[in-house]
């Protein structure tokens, strides 16, 4: 498995192909993303997190940041209807959501199931099926009770 420090390598190789360049405040966005690999992260969460360490950064860079970096597929920027949009990386690992409706846990899971539902829409309708997002709503296991 990579290091912090070579997936920020692998990442800046990437925008430099594409003709940008990891400054320190992309560097500061991409390191909060890598430590924090599973918790789908909002824009003011990450603002809060990076300015700990670069008190410098305005929440104006945090956004151009997120944008750049979702516009390059680097990451994935998720809407779970809240009013927002939360953002992790993106993974060669294809895995689907579970959304909490009371206390607005999300929990990845990855199901095979799904890609051979995939495989069989594409041959019947003929057609490129390039990626999909699926999202499952409910009460995860401590809200479930009160929901009774």
């Amino acid at each position: 498995m990579k290091n912090l420090r070579e997936k920020i390598t692998e990442i800046s190789e990437s925008l430099r192909r594409k003709g940008y360049r990891l400054t320190p405040q992309r560097e500061a966005v991409i390191k909060i993303l890598l430590e924090n690999p599973n918790q789908h992260l909002a824009a003011e969460d990450i603002y809060a997190m990076v300015r700990k360490t670069h008190p410098e950064i305005g929440m104006a860079t945090v956004y151009r940041t997120l944008e750049l970096l979702s516009n390059e597929k680097i990451i994935n920027q998720l809407n779970f209807e809240e009013g927002y949009s939360r953002y992790e990386l993106e993974s060669q690992a294809h895995h689907h959501h579970l959304v909490c409706l009371k206390c607005g846990k999300i929990t990845e899971f990855n199901d095979n199931l799904l890609e051979k539902v995939e495989e069989e829409i594409a041959k019947e309708h003929t057609f490129a099926i390039v990626g999909h997002l699926l999202k499952f709503y409910g009460y995860c296991a401590n809200c479930a009770p009160q929901e009774r």
